[in-house]
């Protein structure tokens, strides 16, 4: 017979995949529709549950959505350091970024539809919302602007370049992909391959490096 601690730890395993469940299904149509018209009927009704349920796991529908988007916004930003934590600390810098590139794209493509959500509704937060998330912004936003002071200090990036310019142009430009990449026929290692190679031709102080 199961004891009392078996039987709670099995109710805490299944409310965990609950919410896991809902959370998932928030970022699909946060994805796809926007926070403007992500519904909370939508959302229960994608992650198979009664929309009052939501309400056991989150005060509100806006706080489901902070959520979903700080998972995405965390995601990116755990894929990212992971990929240039196991380099070689001798590793040129602009092979950093090119690194940097390849798990950002790697986290927007392959991390469920919490990274796409993030981007795409990030802009969308009320301001309060987007008060809160900014730690992680900004947290995130230092890891690019160490690398790229680190490629200025080693001689690597053209001279006269705008390092603040230059890193949200890169990032920019990466986010943008999820409104067209899906779409297309461009293999996602094609994708990957010509943004490292384009990010590197741009900055780089030779241009053949």
């Amino acid at each position: 017979m199961p004891t009392v601690e078996t039987a709670s730890r099995v109710l805490t395993d299944k409310s965990a995949r609950t919410q896991e469940r809902i959370r998932a299904a928030a970022a699909q149509v946060l994805t796809e529709r926007g926070m403007a018209t992500a519904r909370l009927g939508d959302i229960a009704a994608a992650a198979g549950v009664q929309a009052p349920a939501i309400y056991y796991y989150y005060a509100s529908r806006e706080e489901l959505i902070e959520d979903v988007i700080r998972q995405g916004q965390i995601g990116t930003e755990t894929r990212v350091t992971q990929a240039l934590d196991e380099l070689d600390e001798q590793t040129p810098a602009l092979d950093k970024i090119c690194v940097a590139v390849e798990a950002h794209l790697r986290a927007l493509h392959e991390l469920s539809d919490y990274t796409t959500a993030a981007v795409r509704n990030v802009g969308q937060m009320p301001t309060e919302m987007r008060a809160r998330m900014q730690a992680d912004q900004r947290r995130y936003g230092r890891v690019w602007k160490r690398l790229f002071e680190q490629a200025r200090d080693q001689g690597e990036l053209r001279e006269g370049l705008d390092l603040r310019a230059a890193q949200l142009l890169v990032i920019g430009a990466l986010n943008w992909t999820p409104e067209w990449w899906a779409d297309s026929s461009v293999p996602l290692d094609t994708l990957i391959a010509t943004a490292c190679d384009l990010t590197r031709r741009g900055l780089a102080a030779d241009p053949r490096s």
